[in-house]
This record gives C-alpha cells, sequence and structure tokens, in this order.
C-alpha cells in the first residue's frame, strides 16, 4: 500500500496541468505517492494534458461528462491506494508543499482529517471572501463542527475513514462534518494560497443558496439520521394532539348549538390532525428504510476506533 494518495479534480484546467504535477512532484519527493487526477467533463483539453505526462505514479478518472465537484472528489477518494489521502483543487490555487506538514502532523499526533485554512486566501472580498465567511460561520454555529474555512479543499485524511463517507450532491464542502458524523478526529492549520494564474473560477455567489440547502441536510444528518423518528414523530404528535383538540373544541360548540360548518378553526383542526398523521408515518417509513439499509449491507450505525485485550491492541480502524 501506498504512503499518500493525491486527488485532484479538474474541470477545464489544461493550463495548470502540467504545472500542478510538477508542483506535486517536488513538494513530495522521496515519498511514496500516487496523484490522482479526476477529469469532470472538461472540454478544453484537460485529458490530454493529463495522459501526456506520462507517469506511472499519475493516475487518470475520466468522467462521460459533467457529474460536479463532489462526485469527481468521491471518485477519487474511492480509486485512491494510499494510506492516506489528500485532496486539493486543480487550480494552483492550493499550495502542494503544505502536504507533508500535514501528513506529519495527522499521523504524529493521531488525527483521521487535517483541513486546510486559507490564512492570506487570494481572492476577491465581496464575491468570495465575505459570502465564504458568512457560510462558515453559520455551518460552525448550526452543526458544532469548528472548522475555519469550509471552502479550502486542501485537506489530508486517513483513507480508511474517507471511504466511508458518501460525497453526494455538492457535500464536499461538508466532508469535515461528514467525518465527524463516523466520529473522526479532526483539526486544522494555516496553509498557502495562491491567486489564480489561469483560467478562470467554476464558482459564484449562486452556490449560496445551494451551500444552505446542504446545509439543512447535514443538520438532519447529525441530529436525526440514525433516529428519523425522533424528529417525525415528536413533531407529529405535537401537530395530532393541537388538531385534535381543536376539533374537540369545535365538538363542544357543535353540541352546544353553535354553526361551525366552514370555519377556519374546524379546517385548522382537521389539518392539523391528518398532518401529524402523516408525519408520524413518515417517520415510521423512514425507520423501516434506515434498518434496511444498514441490516441490507451488514453496516452498523457505529464505527470503532480499537478494540484492546488487557494492554494489547488487537484491532484497529487503519
Amino acid at each position: 500500500m501506498k504512503t499518500l494518495s493525491v486527488v485532484i479534480p479538474v474541470y477545464n484546467e489544461v493550463e495548470n496541468v502540467p504545472l500542478m504535477a510538477a508542483r506535486i512532484h517536488e513538494a513530495l519527493a522521496g515519498m511514496d505517492y500516487e496523484v490522482i487526477f479526476v477529469d469532470d467533463g472538461s472540454k478544453d483539453g484537460t485529458v490530454k494534458a493529463v495522459r501526456q505526462l506520462d507517469d506511472s505514479r499519475i493516475k487518470l478518472v475520466e468522467f462521460m461528462r459533467n457529474f460536479g465537484q463532489s462526485s469527481a472528489m468521491m471518485a477519487g477518494i474511492q480509486a485512491a491506494e494510499g494510506e492516506w489521502i489528500a485532496t486539493l483543487d486543480g487550480d494552483l490555487q492550493n499550495d502542494p508543499i503544505d502536504i507533508p506538514d500535514m501528513l506529519r502532523r495527522a499521523r504524529e499526533e493521531d488525527w483521521d482529517m487535517v483541513a486546510g485554512v486559507r490564512a492570506n486566501r487570494k481572492d476577491g472580498f465581496l464575491l468570495r471572501k465575505l459570502p465564504s465567511r458568512i457560510a462558515n460561520r453559520i455551518i460552525q454555529r448550526s452543526t458544532g463542527v469548528r472548522i475555519k474555512d469550509y471552502g479550502c479543499s486542501l485537506k489530508v485524511m486517513r483513507a480508511q475513514v474517507a471511504k466511508q463517507i458518501g460525497i453526494y450532491g455538492e457535500l464536499h464542502r461538508f466532508i469535515p462534518v461528514l467525518i465527524a458524523l463516523q466520529g473522526g478526529r479532526i483539526t486544522q492549520m494555516d496553509v498557502r494560497h495562491h491567486p489564480r494564474q489561469f483560467g478562470e473560477s467554476k464558482y459564484g455567489l449562486g452556490r449560496t443558496f445551494r451551500v444552505m440547502a446542504d446545509l439543512l441536510l447535514m443538520l438532519f444528518m447529525l441530529r436525526y439520521q440514525q433516529r428519523p423518528i425522533h424528529l417525525f414523530g415528536t413533531w407529529g404528535l405535537l401537530i395530532f394532539v393541537i388538531g385534535v383538540l381543536i376539533n374537540l373544541f369545535m365538538f363542544g360548540m357543535k353540541l352546544a348549538g353553535a354553526d361551525i360548518w366552514g370555519k377556519p378553526l374546524l379546517l385548522l383542526g382537521i389539518f392539523l390532525t391528518l398532518g401529524g398523521i402523516q408525519l408520524i408515518t413518515f417517520g415510521i417509513m423512514f425507520e423501516i428504510q434506515n434498518r434496511t439499509y444498514y441490516e441490507s449491507q451488514g453496516k452498523r450505525p457505529y464505527t470503532i476506533r480499537n478494540i484492546f485485550v488487557g494492554k494489547d491492541k488487537v484491532k484497529s480502524d487503519s
């Protein structure tokens, strides 16, 4: 097994590919490593540029079309053969020279992930830095995972942990949260950041709403992934009881001779009762689906780091 796999999603980065490969080889000289470029449906000759590198340490995973950065990162992680996995962007803004220090810290201090923090970020303030700072603050407070820079792609992770996470949709920004869900130990350190030399950024303000939608999913997974009935059942019961109480009140008014037909309060009581029943039903269905997910694949809703017999370690996650 190799020591390190470097995963680099690329999309229309033809000018950056040879320079990135050269920087990686210089930064990782003397290490046992591989480099995995994942082409996310480029149309500018990026695939040709990677293939021209002609290096046995370089792999190319080529998508049939553009699937997005999260899918590219997931494909690279699954293709990795190293004990540790480093991820970074292919636009030369991340610097591979930081990888050895991050790997050293992860190994010596027994971290499952070391996340990079762009200490001196070379991007525009209004369109890049400000939205990123706002999003980082919201994610930190919502999830409790205190990473300063969720947008930094430069990370070093233990392969055993990284391969267990599912980076679907656009969840690459939430890799620290996904690893935290597995019980992984996470830290962070400052890394270098350079201005883009070639090409154009693939991201803008439009991603803000997607990040917020992904955040809602992360909050659900953090709090209710293994117990969805606690979310849907609790709210369902509360809404159902309120609906029943309103209906009983309206029934009492009817017995007293009042005309209740068509009253907004009657309609509210009916809707709340039906809505509560629906939420409880959803909770039960999700619980059954959750058990099917774990039991059909032999998975467990927990992860074990080490097993000791007496003072001796007999099994570890690596």
